[in-house]
């Protein structure tokens, strides 16, 4: 097939971008491929983090995209749609997450070629941090699109709220097999500059609100000594109200902050340090941060909020808590760390196959050619 897809491509960095680069390279195995991508994906003054680009030095998928979309600018649209005609595709492939890109992605396929199939490859169909105009947005661009692509029941039910009769190929989070494997807990634990003796929590990924990252560190104060806390990720937001609850905390000491983005060549050192990665979640439809843990075999303790309860239990790959709250993350905690922690790893080497990109790439494929 002859493929487009629409999304932030090289030089935008994070997950999304990251997950774009690997889907290009699998597809284009098979396919005739096109990155079209962003002169402009937020404006400054809307974005939370600190930059919106791979900064000097990190390691990042260089994909050859053709950047001519503008958020937020009407004409691009028109010119990004004249683009993507030119190359004439019979697939347009739109990755979603937020309804502040639907007005562009929607007004894109009002001109686009109509024997072009428009898939969207929806991450949230509804935002977690909900606004009045998330529902029309999305049923804006929703509506333009024939087919979709989502990775968690949660999205497919969200999604099917927004549109009855969308045609959805449902297909699990494929894993981040970019990064390096795990190394040895006390080399990595060296490189970061932390202790070794101790049981490491994990806390990774962007700081927001509905993460919960407020509610692990008030566990961390129920906790004991022998407990260790690594926060990993940049704050979509202000740090203080973290700050301050980590000072309040008795166990402040065994707090360690990297608020920063994390490079690709951090991550796998990261994850080595850990003995079990929190995701204290206090809403969620799926998460990326799990395909990563697949990948590095490093056992979770999470909320059972969303799919991420049901992901992590089903595939027995760590302990479920019953609620978002501090008493019950610590208390999953040190029952995870009396538990059978090996069962777990087992069975991460179980999902790290059946989550490849090889499969996720064939399924989808397959569900292309019935468009």
């Amino acid at each position: 097939m002859k493929i487009a897809i629409l999304s932030p491509f090289y030089p935008y960095r994070g997950g999304l971008a990251q997950l774009n680069a690997r889907l290009y390279t699998e597809l284009s195995g098979h396919n005739e491929v096109k990155a079209f991508t962003f002169t402009t994906l937020y404006p400054d003054l809307l974005f939370p983090g600190k930059t919106q680009y791979v900064a000097e030095g990190d390691t990042a998928t260089v994909v050859d995209s053709i950047r001519v979309l503008n958020s937020i600018n009407p004409f691009s649209y028109i010119r990004t749609a004249r683009c993507i005609n030119k190359y004439a595709p019979d697939l347009l492939i739109i990755p979603y997450w937020m309804s502040f890109l639907a007005p562009a992605y929607g007004s894109v396929c009002l001109f686009l070629n109509k024997r072009t199939k428009i898939v969207a490859l929806v991450h949230n169909a509804i935002p977690h941090e909900k606004r009045f105009v998330d529902k029309s947005f999305a049923r804006f661009f929703f509506n333009r699109c024939n087919a979709f692509i989502v990775m968690s029941e949660p999205v497919r039910q969200d999604l099917l709220s927004l549109k009855k009769d969308a045609r959805i190929l449902l297909q699990p989070h494929p894993i981040y097999d970019q990064y390096a494997e795990r190394t040895d807990k006390a080399a990595a634990c060296k490189r970061l500059g932390i202790r070794d003796d101790k049981k490491n929590l994990l806390f990774f990924g962007l700081i927001r609100d509905y993460k919960g990252l407020d509610i692990l560190i008030e566990a961390m104060g129920v906790l004991d000594g022998s407990y260790q806390l690594i926060i990993a990720g940049e704050s979509y937001g202000s740090f203080d109200k973290y700050a301050e609850l980590i000072n309040q905390s008795p166990l402040k000491d065994n707090i360690v902050v990297f608020e920063q983005y994390i490079p690709d060549d951090m991550v796998s050192t990261l994850f080595s340090a850990a003995d079990v990665l929190v995701l204290p979640y206090k809403s969620a439809t799926q998460s990326g941060v799990v395909a990563l843990a697949y990948q590095m075999e490093l056992p979770m303790v999470a909320t059972d909020v969303g799919a991420l309860g049901t992901t992590v239990k089903d595939s027995n790959t760590g302990l479920v808590v019953p609620e978002p709250a501090s008493g019950d993350v610590a208390k999953g905690i040190r029952e995870f760390f009396d538990s059978d922690i090996q069962s777990y790893r087992d069975n991460l080497k179980r999902e790290k196959k059946r989550l490849s990109w090889g499969n996720f790439t064939r399924s989808i494929e397959s569900f292309f050619s019935t468009l």
